[in-house]
Order: C-alpha cells, then structure tokens, then sequence
C-alpha cells in the first residue's frame, strides 16, 4: 500500500518520463559524438574525409535543433560551405572553410526563402503578394518626389520616365534579370546565376517562384527609378529609354550576390534584410556616375552651390508620404511570410521601420531649423527617406532604441551629404546620391556595429555586431558588401552610358531642350508660367528641324481663347456693347438659324468685308537682344498679310516674325 501511495503522491517517475529523460540524454551523446567526429574529419585534408563528414551530417538531418527550434542552418550538403553552423553561443557543428558542402540557410531577407519544403507557404505568399502590392504604389511616390523637386516645365518628363522604369525594366527583368540573380543550373556560381530565362515555371514550383520574382521585380525597378531623380532636367529621354532597360543587370547580379543561396556574399554571411545595400546603395552608386557623367544642369553652379528652388514642395511631400506607406510593405514583406516565428519579425520591422524614419525627422527638422530658422522642404523630405534607407538592411533585427539612433545619425547623413555633393559639383537635383548612396553606406555598417544574434531565424548566422561582442567579422562582411556592390554599379553604369554616348546618341539634351523643358521638348506639353514661352521667344520654335509652333499652351480652353479674342475686337468698336457682342460671338441669330447654309456663307463673306481690320502698321520699341533698340515702323500694305507675334507672361510681346523685341506698337485699321 506505501507503495502504491507512493506512486499515486509521484514519488517515483514515470516509465514514461524515464524513457524520454534517456532518450534526450542519448541524442545529445549522439549529437556529440556526431560533432566530434564531423569536425575531426573537415578539419583533416582530402576529399574522402570531407565528403564522409558530409554524409554523416546529412544522415542527423532530422535530430539537430536549437534549443527546442527547428532552425538548423545546415541541412543540405552539396557545395561550398564557408563557416559555423548553431547555437548563438554553444556551436553545434563547426565546417571547414575548404569543405565541399554546401549549407543551405533560411531566408535572411530580400523576400527570397530557400525553404522550398514549407507545406504553409500558401499563408506567406498572401503576405508577401501583398506587400508587393503596397511596394509598387513607390513608384508614385518617387514620380511625385521627383517632380516636385524639378522645375515645373520637366515634371512630366520625369513622371514619365517612372513608367518606363517599370514597363522597360519589367520586360527585362523577366527576361534575364531573375535568372542572372536566383537562376538554377549547372552553370549557377558564386557569380551569378543562370537559368530560367524568361522565366515560365511549371505547376509545381510556380507559386514559389512567381512569388519571389514578383517581390523581387519591385525591387529592381526600385534601384532604376532611384537613377532617374538624380539626372533629372538634363538627361535624353531617348538615352534613358535604352539605359532604363539594360540597368536591370546592374541591380540583378548583386541581388544575387546578397539573397541567391549560391552567392559568394551570401556564404560569407552578409545581412541585408530588405535592401539598403542590394537596392538603395546599387541605385545610389548609379545615381553618382550618371550625375557625374551627364554634368549639372545649365548655368547650375554660375551663382553658387545653394540649392534650387522646388518645382512643387506639395508635390514633394505628397511623395514622401507614399514612399513612407511603400516602405513599410518594402521592409516587412521582406521577411517573407508571417508562419513559424516570422511574423514576430514582421511586426519588429514594422515598428522599427517607423521608429527610426521619426528619428530621421526630428533631426532633419532640428537641423533645418538651426542653419535656417525655418523648415526648409528639402531637408524634411531627405531626412526621413534617409532614416528609412538606413533602418532598410537591418529591420528586422534592431531595437527600438537602436532603430530611434539609427534613424537620427541616417538624417542627418542625408541632409549634410546634398551640400557636399554640390560643392563637388555633382548636380543631383533630388539627392539620390546622399540619400540612398551614403544611407545605404550606414545602414550596413550599423548591422556589423549594433546587431545581436537572432536565435529565432537565424538571420545573422549566429554573428554579432562588434559592440555586441560579436568581434569585426561582420563588420567586414557588411563591408566588403558594399565594396563589391558600389564598384560593380559605377563600373556597370559607367560601361553603358559611355556606350551609348559614344555609338547610339548624345546622353544630355541640346541647350535648346533643357531651356524650353523637356515637358515641351520630349512631350509636346506648353504650360503658362513656368518659363517655356520665354525661352521661345528668345530661342525660337524650330529646333533640329522639327517645328514646334503647333503646340498650345495647357491650361487654356483654346475654344474660350477664341472666343475672347473676337469679344475683344468686337467690343472695340464704336457703338458697340458687350452683350452685342457676346452675342455675336457665342450663337446665331433667330434669321440664320432658319437660313439655308449657303446664304449664311454669302452673308458672312459680306460681312467679313465690311467689318475687316488688317494691322497695317507695328512699331517695335526696345529690342532685348540689341543694345540700340529699335525706332522703326513696319508697315504692312497687304491686307492678308501675316504677322507672328510672340507674347511673353507679362503680355509684352518679344517677336515679331523673327525679329526678337520686348514691346511693340499695332495700329488696325
């Protein structure tokens, strides 16, 4: 009876817990003694003993965890391995640096898994499609920015070339790009990859691979359109037509690099979550080499290097708002799904995202307010978009407070790095370069400085950041990332714009362009007040012997310009008044309402006779592009005669067929 007291008080285990109690006890030996041996053998030379290394790992497949996770980066054993695999503290199994195997990870960002053996996946792709969504609304947000911080006669030029960004470096991407990042085949290195050209993947494996490369299709037309701001108001819309389609391959060989399981970067453990290196710094390097190549803009730096007036400051911010919105699907779609622990790193990126573009604000807004006394749009605008850039690669992974500094040093970086890219002369009228170049730049060396292990996904291969005590291997890796990406995208960039300057076309627009606008030039656009007609008149309307006379002005109902016109020379005359003459010019009378057609020409040609004025005589006064000035009178005898006039913003007119004058005086008869 004690006994069985004593049992049903448990003062004896169970049989049950005693078997799992020695179970867990045997595989921990197991796992031991599979280290001990698997690290004997790596670290020896010869391909016998590293390919039996191999196999003994890849038979404990299903045994290793981390303490209770199912987070093992090392499963698949077939090519290059680089490093450590396990615990953030306590190694469970150490490779050699020569082995031939190769550990495949879990995601570590760049909306790219290499789980392909998720039964859930359908949940994370919904997340994913989503967020991708949300990213593609960027598009209006840089076209929005950009236009709003160009001069007014260039903003649809500059929305326009936001469309093709994504309509030529769609196609492309497509086409090449996403084999040349996540390609598979024997001809995969760490490189690039290969395969799947013009991608079209079976049932299968469609819903994978049309999800990743849709998530990474955004991202590519992403770093294009970051080029298309900092050349804006001077560069051949032709010229980045062709450039626009072709710098896909600037952006998808280091996504590769970066986020593709093959990628020499990637097995060296680099951490970019969602970009700031792999998109933000590729785009930015870009922007500096083509800012550089393609010059400032006219007369840009004859006065000084203080920075131009905003075409659009509402515009600006209008656009700074939706690239806030897009960068939060930017960055938390990043983690790829929301199963398993992912969606605790979905909802820590989200916050620090934010946090850190607060951050960015109130230093960019301080730092406005201090050199100006005011807050000058501009500085607003790229203090937050810095902070965003710069929280970009690490996400997923910072602290509230670390995001909060990181947010606050990336303003900064922002607004301090336009005046010095313009004491350089280097002409970026939206900061691309400093905003994605230089934040891009910070971004990755904060991960290697404040970044703590996960032990949740593993997205930093159980390093640390120097401060973390991790030492300055991930220092040097995130580095070394932005070593490689930055020569590759100025070196690209250079290569195709120096081919097609020096065998397709001019990249910069001829003088006449750039002073008219490329909204008149490229698109047959005319607004009022924005200086077009001024330029006109001086420069005239023929150029590389196109006409462009036949261009109106927008913003006018050319039916009511008629109108008035008419109005004004009927209720010229004497005896005249104003409802007459609206009447005659707005409806028929009752008579010719009911008239045949051919008497109300008859009588309409008697009265144009009697009623006709011919300017008979003008008399320019002052001519702006002649020191003397003008007296003349030129009469005119012929009653058909034409006359061009060229009439400025202020109503003065300065041409008169082509003859360039500020005034003139019309006499009609």
């Amino acid at each position: 009876m004690e006994e069985g007291s004593g049992q049903e008080n448990g003062t004896s285990p169970e049989p049950s817990q005693e078997i799992s109690s020695q179970l867990r006890k045997s595989s921990e030996e197991l796992l031991q003694e599979i280290y001990n041996l698997s690290a004997q053998l790596l670290l020896e030379s010869g391909s016998e003993r590293i390919n039996l290394a191999s196999g003994l790992l890849n038979l404990t497949e299903s045994l290793i965890q981390l303490n209770g996770s199912e987070v093992l980066m090392g499963v698949e054993l077939n090519g290059t391995a680089w490093g450590g695999v396990g615990n953030v503290s306590n190694p469970i199994l150490i490779l050699h640096p020569n082995a031939t195997a190769n550990i495949t990870f879990t995601s570590r960002g760049g909306g790219v898994s290499t789980d392909s053996e998720n039964a859930d996946f359908g949940n994370d792709a919904a997340w994913i499609l989503t967020a991708t969504f949300i990213i593609f609304t960027m598009q209006s947000g840089f076209g929005l920015l950009e236009s709003g911080a160009v001069s007014m006669k260039n903003e649809t030029n500059i929305m326009v070339k936001n469309v093709v960004d994504v309509v030529l470096g769609g196609f492309t991407y497509w086409l090449f790009g996403y084999a040349l990042s996540f390609g598979k085949s024997d001809w995969t290195n760490p490189f690039c990859g290969w395969g799947d050209f013009a991608i079209n993947p079976g049932e299968d494996t469609m819903g994978r691979v049309y999800t990743t490369f849709f998530f990474q299709l955004s991202f590519a037309t992403t770093a294009t359109t970051i080029v298309s701001g900092a050349i804006a108001e001077r560069f051949n819309f032709v010229a980045y037509v062709i450039f626009s389609a072709i710098n896909t391959i600037v952006y998808c060989v280091p996504a590769g690099w970066i986020w593709g399981s093959h990628g020499f970067l990637y097995r060296l453990g680099v951490v970019d979550i969602a970009g700031s290196c792999g998109v933000h710094l590729c785009g930015g390097a870009s922007a500096f080499v083509a800012s550089r190549m393609v010059g400032p803009r006219i007369g840009r730096y004859d006065d000084g290097e203080a920075a131009l007036p905003m075409g659009s400051p509402t515009n600006a911010i209008l656009g700074m708002f939706m690239l806030w919105w897009g960068w939060l699907g930017f960055n938390c779609g990043s983690t790829f799904g929301i199963n398993g622990d992912r969606w605790k790193y979905a909802a820590r990126t989200a916050v620090t995202t934010l946090q850190s573009s607060i951050g960015g604000g109130l230093a960019g807004m301080s730092l406005s307010w201090y050199k100006n006394h005011r807050l000058e749009i501009g500085d607003v605008v790229n203090s937050v978009l810095g902070a965003l850039v710069s929280i970009t690669a690490g996400c997923a992974l910072f602290t509230t407070w670390e995001a909060l500094f990181i947010g606050i040093v990336g303003g900064l970086i922002a607004v301090l790095g336009m005046p010095l890219f313009d004491k350089l002369h280097i002409d970026d009228p939206v900061g691309a370069t400093s905003v994605h170049g230089m934040c891009g730049i910070w971004a990755m060396m904060a991960i290697g400085l404040f970044v703590q292990a996960d032990g949740l996904l593993g997205l930093t291969n159980g390093y640390s950041g120097l401060f973390r005590g991790g030492g300055f291997y991930l220092l040097g890796v995130q580095s070394l990332s932005c070593l490689c990406v930055m020569v590759w995208s100025m070196a690209c960039t250079f290569a195709i714009l120096f081919v097609i300057d020096r065998f397709l076309m001019p990249l910069r627009m001829s003088e006449w362009e750039e002073l008219v606008g490329a909204d008149f030039a490229e698109h047959g656009i005319r607004r009022r007040n924005v200086g077009v007609s001024r330029a006109v008149s001086v420069l005239g309307l023929q150029h590389n012997g196109f006409d462009y006379s036949d261009i109106n002005p927008q913003g006018d109902n050319p039916c009511h310009v008629k109108v008035l016109e008419n109005l004004d020379m009927l209720s010229s005359r004497r005896g005249s008044t104003l409802s007459k003459a609206v009447a005659q010019v707005t409806r028929n009378s009752f008579k010719t309402a009911f008239m045949p057609s051919f008497l109300i020409k008859k009588m309409g040609k008697e009265a144009s006779k009697q009623n006709h004025s011919t300017i008979t005589e003008v008399t320019p006064i002052g001519n702006p592009n002649s020191q003397n000035g003008w007296s003349d009178t030129l009469s005119f005898e012929k009653s058909g005669e034409a006359v061009f006039v060229y009439v400025g913003l202020d109503g003065s007119v300065y041409g008169i067929n082509n003859t360039v004058y500020s005034r003139f005086e019309v006499k009609v008869r």
